[in-house]
């Protein structure tokens, strides 16, 4: 895993998945624990066990995702969507996508941990501490963003 902040830009394309979950959850606390809960066994489906290192860190960065979503991108009578792909080229790639679109996070933001006395703010520091690759885009065809996350696996 990179341990430093990496240019936030979207790949024009990316890879054309091997396996791919995707789901509508409502945006609650329930809808973001379920959308954890759903990632964790997903990857433990396709090989990647619960107790296995890809599995803890994706299923950490879909707590913080879902939990933003629930959060900061909440629109009453709105649903977050959650997107999980596998790639050949051993990437996993994790999508949330909220309607918020004026409540974007900015990649400067996330560079140095917050200050130890803020309750909040630390999700997206995580994120960007434990992918390799995040970034925010806007959504297509809809309003709001979609914010996501790679995690490169070793295959060696």
């Amino acid at each position: 895993m990179n341990r430093a902040i990496t240019p936030h830009v979207t790949p024009q394309q990316p890879p054309t998945p091997t396996r791919e979950f995707s789901m509508q959850f409502t945006s609650t606390p329930r809808g973001a624990r379920l959308g954890r809960r759903l990632v964790s066994h997903r990857l433990d489906d396709w090989g990647y066990p619960c107790d296995s290192a890809p599995n803890e860190t994706v299923t950490l960065i879909a707590a913080e995702l879902t939990a933003n979503a629930v959060r900061h991108g909440h629109v009453p009578g709105r649903d977050f969507h959650l997107r999980l792909t596998a790639t050949a080229a051993a990437t996993l790639r994790l999508e949330v996508a909220d309607t918020r679109s004026e409540r974007c996070p900015t990649p400067a933001a996330f560079e140095a941990p917050p200050p130890l006395d803020e309750e909040s703010g630390r999700g997206l520091y995580l994120v960007a501490q434990l992918a390799d690759r995040w970034g925010v885009t806007p959504r297509v065809g809809a309003p709001g963003k979609d914010v996501w996350a790679e995690l490169a696996l070793n295959t060696a």
